[in-house]
């Protein structure tokens, strides 16, 4: 769909773009028959709000846009799909069309706009993404600067915020357009209307959010290696607890060491050693589910039944936590014989599950245990 996007712009280009002088109205760029679909500020009609977008006012506007279309959208259509980003490049060209139109006013046209909602929907997709720049100063070089850092810093505030001269620059337009892209694209992931990454800009706020939970309720002194809140006016450990805690930090450490190299299997032994020391330790949110889904694959659906249920007693707000349950209700229905247990946490998981085929394994179960 982008590709078509790009043609369909260059085509559009080729045959309305003619310049030439009106006796009355001075330099034109468009022909005659194609000014009544730039958008006029103070008489738009509704078409227009669309139509703009398709016009282009000389070759360097259309190359401009196109090569910022190219190299941001083809990522965001495979994640929208060609409907959803067609939808969402139109509506781009409205919001954008709209903000021009109640702050700046005037005539315009370009893509630029929609380009801009495109631009704004990769920094929120892909914003770790490295996008190679060009620069000289004194000297030719070039840097990999992260996409977030990128777009923030030079698309939006250096050219459209601090360097506003550029004469007949939509600058408002562009600005609206950025709005637009990233909060239909913060709202989409955040709604699940399409799917996070543990990479978007959606996931790296869900984690600056988590750090700052975790230390506000450090500072309340909750002790992150046993899960309990302690009171500090408490009296002193005993040498046993002592040696039982830094035996818990020892054995933590080797779970986090053999999760960071993905040594799944050691982790899982590690954590069974833990629980065994000390039921009431509690692992960080992803190692814990990594190590509860190794020991269903190593065929141990007790200690696995445990882990999840540890996992979601502790982590009650974690985003796929019907995925969990529904793991709970095959361990508790097909291997631990626990058809109570089993129909609970089906049940949970048939509520918010949207995947067609975990659904349909959902509910097959269901009836089979009813």
């Amino acid at each position: 769909m982008n590709y078509g996007l790009i043609a369909v712009n260059v085509l559009i280009f080729l045959l309305t773009y003619r310049p030439h002088t009106n006796p009355s109205t001075g330099p034109q760029v468009l022909s005659l028959w194609a000014q009544q679909f730039e958008l006029i500020s103070n008489r738009p009609y509704l078409w227009q709000f669309v139509s703009y977008a398709f016009l282009h006012g000389g070759f360097m506007h259309i190359i401009g846009n196109m090569f910022f279309l190219y190299l941001f959208g083809n990522n965001v259509n495979d994640k929208l799909g060609n409907i959803g980003y067609l939808c969402f490049y139109l509506a781009g060209a409205v919001f954008s069309g709209i903000g021009h139109t109640l702050v700046s006013g005037g005539s315009v046209i370009g893509a630029s706009g929609a380009v801009a909602a495109v631009t704004g929907a990769y920094l929120v997709l892909f914003p770790q993404t490295l996008i190679t720049v060009l620069y000289w100063f004194f000297f030719i070089g070039m840097i990999e600067v992260p996409a977030l850092y990128f777009i923030i810093l030079k698309m939006i505030i250096i050219d459209n915020v601090i360097t506003r001269y550029t004469p007949q620059v939509a600058y408002d337009a562009h600005l609206s357009g950025y709005a637009f892209g990233v909060a239909a694209m913060l709202g989409m992931l955040g709604t699940r209307l399409i799917s996070s990454s543990n990479f978007d800009l959606w996931a790296m706020i869900r984690q600056w959010n988590r750090r700052r939970q975790y230390r506000d309720t450090v500072s309340s002194g909750y002790d992150p290696f046993t899960g309990r809140t302690e009171n500090k006016r408490t009296k002193p450990k005993s040498p046993a607890e002592q040696q039982k805690d830094e035996k818990s930090k020892e054995l933590r450490r080797e779970i986090n060491k053999r999760v960071t190299e993905r040594n799944l299997p050691a982790a899982a032994g590690l954590y069974l050693e833990l629980m065994t020391h000390d039921s009431e330790q509690i692992l960080p949110k992803q190692h814990l589910l990594d190590i509860a889904n190794q020991l269903a694959g190593d065929n141990k659906p007790a200690e696995s039944a445990q882990a999840y249920e540890k996992f979601l007693s502790r982590y009650k707000n974690y985003e796929y936590a019907e995925q969990v349950e529904l793991m709970l209700g095959i361990l508790y229905c097909r291997y631990l014989n626990k058809p109570t247990l089993a129909i609970k946490y089906l049940e949970a998981a048939a509520k918010k599950l949207t995947d067609p085929g975990q659904l349909k394994m959902c509910n097959d179960e269901l009836a089979r245990l009813k």
